[in-house]
């Protein structure tokens, strides 16, 4: 299915942040790059996007970014953008004869409203509204500037801000059968009206216009400064995950989310930051070799720096659209390399500092267990997002994020063959644990 994308507006009440609104930056990436990204990501492959403000700026930007991500869109150009957004969608009248998604540039969208939008059943001559019927408690929604849709029996009766009866929120995503370009045409010559929801109002009249609810999913008219920094808050808080142990939801996440927030706007790839936690890793396993308190100290901050950086990889990724499976393993190998040179590490300091052979067999165990957790977590994980799924919970998780949390508080306390025993035998029991989990599902 192909996509439209309105792009044509000034949007001056984002003026301090940039002099083209659809090149505003939003935690990293433009808005323009967001809307066609997050498209793309529900299967939507074929861009026509409609410039009018700044355009060529925004056209030279898009043709940078369309050939980096082999992404195909069509330029379309319309003058009069300071009148009805309608006229930017009459500018791919020639060129979309079949169903299509109309989106605006300025608006975010859970990827799940488009993926459900496309699956509807559309008649022909019909268009179809996502509108949010969440009226009372969405609170990131502008009261004052936000369209106003009233839906009876899921078809639209009447649309606009102005509008006193009301029972839903206009979201800004629309799926077109070609009936809406006749539908903005008659607006025009009928009611001097080239507005989008001038044409719904045509279409509503032959029980045309459908509404689609969203069911509460998040959506966000980007308008003005405080509306973008909702997005970027709500954006940095959707970086927590299902599986997060609680020392990475309570104590890394919130941290590494304001790191995060400064590495977006460089061009360090999450690979690239991969690296980095695991060069901290290796500086922190090198300084056990000193036999020292001080070193010992030193290792046990840079471990739990280095568990803290891990989780910027991912967020940078998610929030830039930079996930690959590559990326994924290569954080995984490096992470066990990182658990091995520390445990090591700290198995050589235990041994030095009185606690005698002993230490070595421990420490074995603890890096097997260490490895086993990590293995096990993929099956494990999916068990458990699917039972979360189910409306069940999730459950505590010990992984990584507590294993690096236990050295680190070991190292400040200078216990450290207590911290190779604590690990041994928490990770294993937690190891068999996972087992009896899995089984019991499995055998259901």
């Amino acid at each position: 299915m192909k996509c439209l994308i309105i792009a044509a507006g000034q949007g001056t009440r984002l003026s301090k942040r940039g002099d083209s609104k659809p090149l505003i930056s939003l935690l990293g990436l433009s808005l323009i790059e967001r809307a066609i990204l997050t498209a793309k990501r529900c299967g939507l492959s074929d861009f026509y996007v409609v410039t009018g403000y700044n355009g060529q700026k925004v056209r030279s930007f898009l043709d940078g970014f369309g050939k980096h991500k082999n992404i195909k869109i069509t330029h379309l150009i319309n003058e009069e953008w300071e009148k009805g957004n309608g006229l930017s969608v009459l500018k791919a009248k020639h060129l979309l004869d079949k169903n299509f998604i109309l989106l605006m540039v300025d608006h975010l969208f859970d990827e799940k409203i488009l993926e459900e939008l496309q699956s509807q059943q559309i008649d022909d001559g019909e268009v179809i509204l996502a509108v949010d019927y969440n009226i009372n408690s969405n609170s990131l929604v502008d009261i004052g500037d936000v369209t106003r849709v009233y839906v009876e029996d899921k078809g639209i009766v009447d649309i606009g801000k102005g509008i006193r009866r009301y029972s839903a929120y206009d979201t800004g995503a629309f799926l077109c059968s070609p009936i809406i370009f006749t539908a903005i045409e008659r607006s025009t010559a009928r009611n001097n009206d080239s507005s989008l929801s001038g044409a719904i109002k045509i279409l509503a009249e032959g029980n045309k216009a459908k509404a689609f609810d969203i069911r509460n999913k998040f959506w966000l008219d980007l308008d003005d400064e405080d509306t973008l920094k909702k997005a970027e808050k709500y954006m940095l808080g959707r970086l927590k995950k299902l599986s997060d142990g609680p020392v990475s939801r309570y104590i890394n996440r919130p941290i590494s989310t304001k790191i995060t927030k400064h590495l977006l706007r460089t061009n360090i790839t999450p690979n690239q930051i991969s690296f980095v936690s695991f060069l901290v890793s290796l500086i922190a396993s090198v300084l056990l070799f000193l036999g020292n308190y001080i070193g010992l100290l030193l290792s046990g901050i840079l471990v739990q720096v280095s568990s803290i950086i891990d989780g910027c990889d991912g967020e940078v990724a998610r929030l830039k659209y930079k996930e690959t499976d590559f990326g994924k393993w290569f954080d995984a190998c490096l992470d066990r390399y990182a658990d091995a040179f520390i445990l090591f590490g700290l198995s050589y300091y235990a041994f030095s500092s009185g606690s005698g052979l002993i230490a070595w067999p421990v420490g074995f165990l603890a890096i097997i267990g260490s490895f086993m957790n990590s293995y096990m977590a993929d099956k494990y994980d999916g068990l458990m997002k699917a039972k979360f799924s189910r409306g069940k919970p999730f459950g505590i998780r010990i992984g990584r994020d507590v294993r690096m949390f236990i050295i680190f508080i070991g190292a400040v306390t200078n216990q450290a063959f207590f911290v190779l025993v604590f690990i041994a035998v928490l990770m294993n029991i937690e190891n068999i644990r996972r087992v009896a989990v899995c089984y019991r599902n499995e055998s259901h």
